[in-house]
C-alpha cells in the first residue's frame, strides 16, 4: 500500500512518486492550496494539494484530524522561506496526485498535540489515542531500544534468554500474590510469579550457567508512582561468579545502555555505599545523591538536655536525634516550616523541629526557635559546629524510633532538595550493599527477611544462629537518582543454609517441605554458588525518558487502583465459569445470604 513512511523523505527522494499511509496530523486550507500533515510512526510529512488535481482536492476538502488515508504524489523542494527545522522532513513536501480516504475518524476525546492536561483516567480509558501522541510514541522508542541494547549486551556476554512459566506456585516474598484457579485440579490454585526467582536458581543447578530474561511479573500490592501490579524486569542469573563479578558485568551493561541510549556517561566506576552509611547520612537505603544535604547525628549532645522530645530518643537504644542543615533556609516563612511539618508527619512524625541561624557570633542569642530554651549555649554551639552551620541557615531536627526519623528526615531531605533547586548533577548512580539479612516484626514476633529467603548470609551458620538480628546479607542494590532501579544477591546453595534461614523465618521444616522441597532437594545434587539482579525495566525508561510515572512508559498500564479503564477489568465472570472452577462467590453484606454457585 505504502512506498515509504512519512518521517523518513528527505532531500533523496526528490523528484520520486511515492505512496504514503497514515492519519491526518492536522489539515489547513491556505488561499485556495489545502495542507496536510500526514503522521505515522516514522513522523511527520507535509502534503500540498492544489485545485488542479480537482477530485483529489475535493476529497481533501473533506478530510479531518485522524483519518487514515493513503496518499499518492511527487516529493518536491518546500519554497523558498518555508522550510521547517522543527521536522525531520522539514525541507520537503509531498505535492498530492492522489488521495484515499481508508477509514474516517470521530473526533478524538483529546487534542493530540497541545499543551492541555488531560485526565489520566480519560487517557487510559483511550490509550489506544494516547499512544498516537508524539510524547508517546517516543517514549515506546525509547523502551525497545532499551531491551533491544540490553539483550545484545547479555548475547554478548554469553548469557542464555529461557523462559520461565506464569503459572506456578505461591511463595512468600513481601507481597501478595496474584492467585489463579485450577479448572483440572478443583480447590487448587496457581500463582502468578512475583518474579521467576526460584526458576532461575533452578536453571542455575540445571547448569545453565548465565541465564537472563524479560520477563512480566505480579504483585498485589498497594501502588504508587513507580509501581504498577504487573510490571516488567530484567532477570539475570549466573554461576560461579561472587558480588564483585556481577556488579561489575551489570554496571557494565548499565553504563553502556545509557550511553547507547541517551547519550549519558555514567561515570566509572559507580560509587559503592554499604546499608548503614546510607541509612546514616541519608535515612534512606536507595539516597539520592544528587541532593547535598545529609542528616547528621546529635544523640550524644542530647542525652542530658530537659528537653524530653530530644533527650528521650537520645537515651533510648531504638531511638535516633539528628539535624539537618538547610543553606539559606533561613528565609523559609512560618507558613512553608509549618506545610513541612504537615508533611513529615505523613512519615509518623510528632513534628518538626527548627532553628534559624540569624548570627553565629552571637551564639544562642543568634538562634532563633522555641526550643533554644530548653538547652544550654554549649550544647547547642556544639550542634551549630556539627553541621557547619553558617548565618541564613536553617537547622531542622527529627526526633523518635529509628525508623520513623529515617522516614521521615529522609523524605523531607529529598523534598527540600527538589523543591529548592538543590540538585548536584543530572545523574547519580550508587551500589548500595550490606543490608541485614533480617528485619525483626515487633508485630509478629518474628524476623521477616530484608530481600528474600533464599538471599547468602555474609556469616557461616552458627554465626547466623547466634545473632541473626546482626548478620549482614551477601545483597547489593542498584540505586539511580533515588530511585531503586535494580536488587540481586549472592544465593544460598547449601541446604543446610537454606533451612536454617528458614528456622529462623520461622518457616518450620513440614512448611518448608511443603512449600519448597523442590528447591531443598535440588540443593543436594551439586547447586553451584549462583546469584543474580532483576532490574526494573519499566524503572529504567521512566528514568530515561524523564518520565514522572511508570505508567507513561507502559503501553497498557493500570491506574492507581489497578483497574484498566480501557477493558473495564477486573470484571465479573459467568456463573458458568465459576461452576467449572469450583467457585462459589459471597454476596455483598446486607444481600440475600443466597450464593452464587
Amino acid at each position: 500500500m505504502r512506498s515509504h513512511k512519512c518521517g523518513e523523505l528527505n532531500t533523496q527522494h526528490l523528484g520520486q512518486t511515492v505512496a504514503l499511509c497514515g492519519w491526518v496530523h492536522r489539515r489547513r486550507d491556505h488561499g485556495g492550496v489545502i495542507f496536510i500533515d500526514l503522521r505515522d510512526r516514522a513522523g511527520l510529512v507535509q502534503v500540498v494539494f492544489d485545485p488542479d488535481a480537482a477530485e483529489s482536492f475535493a476529497t481533501a476538502e473533506q478530510v479531518r484530524s485522524e483519518y487514515v488515508l493513503r496518499i499518492e504524489g511527487v516529493v518536491r523542494d518546500r519554497p523558498a522561506g518555508t522550510h521547517n527545522p522543527n521536522m525531520a522532513t522539514g525541507e520537503i513536501e509531498v505535492l498530492g496526485k492522489h488521495i484515499e480516504v481508508l477509514n474516517e475518524s470521530e473526533t478524538p476525546p483529546f487534542p493530540l498535540e497541545s499543551d492541555i492536561e488531560v485526565n489520566e483516567e480519560t487517557r487510559l480509558r483511550f490509550r489506544y489515542i494516547d499512544l498516537r501522541r508524539t510524547a508517546m510514541l517516543e517514549k515506546m522508542k525509547v523502551r525497545r531500544d532499551v531491551t533491544r541494547n540490553l539483550r545484545q549486551y547479555l548475547d554478548e556476554h554469553e548469557f542464555f534468554e529461557i523462559e520461565t512459566p506464569y503459572l506456578t506456585k505461591a511463595t512468600p516474598e513481601g507481597a501478595r500474590d496474584y492467585i489463579v484457579p485450577s479448572r483440572t485440579h478443583q480447590n487448587s490454585f496457581f500463582a502468578l510469579p512475583q518474579s521467576p526467582q526460584l526458576y532461575k536458581q533452578l536453571l542455575m543447578i540445571a547448569g545453565m550457567d548465565r541465564y537472563y530474561q524479560v520477563v512480566r511479573c505480579f504483585r498485589d500490592e498497594d501502588l504508587r508512582a513507580d509501581r504498577q501490579p504487573e510490571f516488567t524486569q530484567l532477570d539475570i542469573e549466573t554461576s560461579f561468579m561472587n558480588e564483585e563479578d556481577i556488579m561489575a558485568v551489570m554496571e557494565e551493561m548499565i553504563r553502556r545502555l545509557f550511553k547507547d541510549i541517551i547519550n549519558v556517561d555514567l561515570g566509572d566506576p559507580f560509587p559503592v555505599m554499604t546499608y548503614e552509611e546510607a541509612m546514616r547520612r541519608y535515612g534512606s537505603d536507595r539516597p539520592d545523591l544528587r541532593i547535598p544535604l545529609e542528616l547528621v547525628d546529635i544523640a550524644d549532645e542530647m542525652k542530658n538536655v530537659e528537653f524530653k522530645v530530644f533527650s528521650g530518643p537520645a537515651n533510648d537504644p531504638n531511638g535516633r536525634v539528628v539535624a539537618m542543615k538547610l543553606p539559606e533556609g533561613g528565609e523559609l516563612s512560618r507558613s512553608v516550616i509549618d506545610e513541612l511539618t504537615k508533611f513529615v508527619g505523613i512519615y509518623g512524625a510528632k513534628g518538626l523541629a527548627y532553628i534559624k541561624v540569624n548570627d553565629l557570633a552571637a551564639g544562642i542569642d543568634g538562634l532563633q526557635s522555641p526550643i533554644v530554651k530548653f538547652a544550654p549555649a554549649d550544647v547547642w554551639a556544639k550542634v551549630m559546629d556539627k553541621v557547619g552551620a553558617q548565618n541564613g541557615d536553617l537547622i531542622f531536627f527529627g526526633a523518635d524510633k529509628t525508623g520513623i526519623v529515617n522516614e521521615a528526615m529522609g523524605a523531607l531531605r529529598v523534598k527540600l532538595g527538589l523543591d529548592r533547586g538543590l540538585l548536584t548533577g543530572p545523574w547519580k548512580p550508587l551500589w548500595v550493599i550490606d543490608f541485614p539479612m533480617f528485619a525483626w516484626d515487633e508485630k509478629a514476633q518474628r524476623y521477616t527477611a530484608i530481600h528474600h529467603p533464599f538471599t547468602a548470609p555474609k556469616c557461616g551458620i552458627d554465626e547466623l544462629k547466634a545473632d541473626p538480628g546482626e548478620a549482614l546479607s551477601r545483597a547489593y542494590d542498584l540505586v539511580l537518582n533515588g530511585t531503586e532501579v535494580g536488587g540481586g544477591s549472592i544465593r544460598i546453595n547449601r541446604t543446610a543454609m537454606q533451612q536454617t534461614v528458614f528456622d529462623i523465618l520461622s518457616i518450620g521444616h513440614e512448611e518448608a517441605r511443603e512449600k519448597f522441597g523442590f528447591l531443598l532437594d535440588a540443593l543436594k545434587y551439586g547447586a553451584p554458588p549462583h546469584g543474580g539482579i532483576a532490574f526494573g525495566l519499566d524503572r529504567l525508561v521512566m528514568l530515561m525518558t524523564g518520565a514522572s510515572s511508570i505508567r507513561d512508559v507502559i503501553a497498557f498500564p493500570k491506574t492507581q487502583t489497578a483497574a484498566c479503564p480501557l477493558f473495564n477489568a477486573p470484571a465479573q465472570v459467568s456463573e458458568e465459569q465459576l461452576k467449572e472452577l469450583g467457585i462459589r462467590l459471597r454476596k455483598p453484606a446486607g444481600k440475600d445470604e443466597k450464593t452464587q454457585e
